[in-house]
């Protein structure tokens, strides 16, 4: 990988976790409601397969946090603006944030409301690309709770079975909700699985994001080139609660604290760039007052937006 992509990348993932501290500044003054899962943690993994991906594919998000969304372009005041409620959101005021932003100049997809239900999307949508004779590929985040979803199960045969385009991209943070990864899988990794379904399986450093990026670069390949669909286990870290107000009482204290210093995908990036970049710091800092006036601009925009009449309720209503 050379700089400029490693700069791409520590921008990327940089970008991703202000964007949700600017959210999080929402939040606290009351300006959202609902819940909300925060990526930190886990920005890396997005930022790094997202980045792999061409502009023509498809992509279907997990629930944590709004990365992905971020990392594939789409415009952060738009999403800011669905959390706010505001008729510049990508729903145009009615979305609720994460699970109901579609942006398919993109090819973001959107996301079911319930856990798993974008397996079966991800089906659909590479069926749909080659029966079309498109070129393109479906990349599938989700996480290790989610993994064990039967919509999972029934949505991999059918990819390994006729060679689907997609990448399945798992986000393993350990956590399903408050259950550990040991207590809720049979088997010791998800990428195990894949051997069940015809398709390699690669475990890959979630919190390395270029490693992340050389996984998912190689597995899209494949499935462009009609080799079928990779299962991608990507060991990562969950900084927050499962959702904002969670306590957290579940977790060991010393390890959070251990994978917040030590597993930080926005440090571990920075380090790798420092060692390998001449005027590392330079460029580092010219990339963090960029992104910092970015992501404070495009709050603003977000908050003078327009609230929706009344009448937006009766949008899209048939009887």
């Amino acid at each position: 990988m050379n700089e400029r992509q490693l700069l791409g990348l520590y921008e990327g993932i940089l970008r991703c976790m202000l964007w949700e501290q600017g959210l999080m500044s929402m939040q606290a003054e009351g300006r959202i409601s609902g819940f909300y899962h925060s990526g930190r943690g886990q920005e890396g993994v997005q930022v790094g397969a997202i980045a792999a991906m061409a502009p023509q594919d498809y992509l279907l998000y997990a629930h944590r946090g709004c990365g992905y969304m971020i990392a594939r372009g789409m415009p952060m005041e738009v999403v800011y603006s669905d959390f706010l409620g505001m008729m510049e959101g990508s729903t145009r005021g009615i979305g609720a944030g994460i699970v109901h932003i579609a942006w398919p100049s993109l090819g973001i997809l959107g996301q079911s409301g319930t856990l798993g239900g974008s397996f079966t999307i991800a089906v659909g949508a590479a069926l749909s690309a080659r029966i079309r004779k498109e070129n393109k590929v479906v990349v599938c985040f989700f996480g290790d709770g989610t993994a064990n979803r039967g919509t999972f199960h029934e949505a991999a045969n059918a990819a390994g079975v006729w060679k689907l385009p997609i990448v399945w991209l798992c986000e393993n943070n350990g956590w399903a909700v408050s259950t550990t990864f040991k207590e809720s899988c049979a088997v010791s990794s998800i990428a195990e699985r894949a051997a069940g379904y015809g398709m390699p399986g690669v475990v890959v450093d979630g919190q390395d994001s270029a490693a992340v990026h050389e996984a998912t670069r190689v597995a899209i390949e494949r499935a462009r080139s009609g080799g079928g669909p990779t299962l991608i286990e990507a060991l990562t870290c969950r900084f927050r609660g499962h959702y904002e107000g969670d306590a957290q009482e579940y977790r060991d204290r010393g390890e959070l604290d251990r994978q917040r210093k030590d597993r930080d995908p926005v440090e571990i990036m920075a380090a790798r760039i420092r060692s390998s970049v001449p005027n590392a710091e330079k460029e580092l800092e010219a990339i963090s007052e960029r992104v910092k006036s970015e992501v404070a601009g495009a709050a603003e925009k977000a908050k003078s937006g327009t609230m929706p009449p009344r009448s937006r309720i009766y949008d899209y209503v048939y009887a």
